[in-house]
Order: structure tokens, then sequence, then C-alpha cells
């Protein structure tokens, strides 16, 4: 029985417009369940897709499961220090890769590249442009309430390879680097994972609801804990292969509205 579900955004959700399509919006609307929106993204990247389910005020599960929120409340939360970031931080700067540094709606990049304008093409927000050292400086006197949530490398293919073996040989026990894309790295405080900060939301806002009785849907790496450990574990047709190998379902391809046609198919 399902009693809530779970759904990453970027390559599950959204259409080849990276839109939610109006067939997604009905299917939605008519499962009378709570929906989560579950992300690497940041929050201000994820209300507009709530609005668009009509969801907006529900809890949300960002940057991999380092952010839970619910309105202005944190459930549950992971930083990366400050000693840890600026590391990783000058690391990329160093090779000359995009750097980004996010902290709750705060996103912090050092020139208006290619790359900061696919993020902003992708996800709507816009970041502040400074200087590494201004932003660097500013984490440092800030750290009492915290340190980075994600932090985000992008950039060619044989300088990520460099920056993903040496970011993890140097800070592998307090962070975790995952490889989104050949182009993509991302950063998260150590012990972040989509299955963690789904339990610790069910347990704080959802009284009779178990991991046994969601339907999650993933299509990358950082689905695989979550896909695995609830009950309607959904894999979409474009998914990674590992993640159809721990996956209970299989869903169509996200440009194909295989999220709305699996749960009209699987649950009345």
């Amino acid at each position: 029985m399902i009693k809530l579900i779970a759904t990453d955004i970027d390559g599950t959700l959204l259409d080849a417009t990276r839109n939610i399509s109006a067939q997604t919006k009905d299917v939605f609307k008519s499962k009378d369940v709570p929906k989560i929106l579950i992300s690497a993204r940041m929050p201000d990247a994820m209300y507009y897709l709530q609005s668009d389910l009509d969801i907006l005020g529900s809890p949300m599960i960002c940057y991999n499961g380092a952010l839970v929120l619910h309105k202005e409340e944190v459930l549950f939360e992971l930083d990366i220090p400050y000693e840890t970031l600026e590391s990783i931080a000058l690391l990329a700067s160093e090779l000359g890769l995009h750097v980004s540094l996010y902290r709750n709606n705060e996103w912090f990049v050092t020139a208006l590249d290619e790359w900061t304008a696919r993020e902003i093409n992708n996800t709507r927000v816009q970041p502040t442009v400074q200087d590494l050292a201004l932003t660097l400086a500013y984490f440092k006197e800030t750290a009492h309430v915290g340190g980075a949530h994600k932090i985000m490398y992008m950039g060619e293919e044989a300088l990520m390879d460099t920056a993903f073996a040496k970011a993890n040989s140097l800070h592998s026990n307090q962070v975790h680097c995952y490889r989104s894309k050949e182009t993509y790295t991302e950063i998260t405080p150590a012990g972040t994972s989509k299955r963690v900060a789904l339990e610790h939301l069910i347990k704080t806002r959802y009284d009779g609801v178990s991991l046994e009785h969601i339907a999650a849907f993933g299509d990358n790496y950082n689905d695989m804990d979550m896909i695995a450990a609830v009950g309607y574990g959904v894999c979409m047709a474009n998914g990674r292969e590992e993640l159809k190998a721990v996956a209970s379902h299989l869903a169509g391809h996200h440009k194909e509205d295989g999220v709305a046609a699996w749960l009209s198919e699987n649950f009345e």
C-alpha cells in the first residue's frame, strides 16, 4: 500500500523541456498521499516545482539529503565544515574548474561562465557572483551557523577525473563525492543519504508511514540507497544500470512521463 510518493527531479520527474508536464501534474494531483521532492537541488530550485504540483509548503529534501526542510523549519541537516570546504574549493580553483558553493538558499560562483549559465537555465536560480576569496571569507565568518550543504565542480572530464580523485583522497572521511555526470562532481557532507533523510522526514512528519509504504523514483547513483530501501523502488528507463539492479520496479523514460505513467498503472 503506497502512503507516500518521493521523487527525484532531474532525469526523473522533468520532461524533455525540463518542466513538469500537464500529464504529470494531473496524475500527481489525483493521488491523495503526500508527495515529496528529493533532489541534489537547493530549496529555491524546488519551490517552483512544488507550486506546479500544487504541493507548495510540503516538506522537501535538498542537497541529496543534507538538508530536510518543512517550510522554514530545518528538520535535519549535515554540512561541510569550513576547513574542509576551503580545501575543496581551492583545489577546484587550482585546477581551473568551475566551483559552486551552496548553503541553504545561498549559491556562490566566481563568474558568469558557461557552467553557471547552464545551472541558471536548469534551476531558475540566480547565484551570487564574487571572487572565491570573498566567498571563503564569508563562510569563515559565518561558520557558527554552519558550513556548506554542497560544493559542485563543473568542467572538462579529464580535469574532473583529477579533481574527483584528489578530493576523495584528501577528504574521504569528511565528504561524499558523487560524479553525477562526466563533467560534474557533487560534494556533500559525509553521511549524506536520500534514504536517511527520508527516514528522518517520515519519523518527524508522517506518523504511520514506513519505508515499505513509499513509492520512490530515481535515475542515478545518488538514488540507489533510497530505491533499494523502500517498498516500491522505481528506476526510470533512462536510469543507471546499477540502479535498475536494485530497483523493484521499472518506469518509462523521464522524457515520456515515466513517473506519471507508472503511478497511473500501479497506484489507484
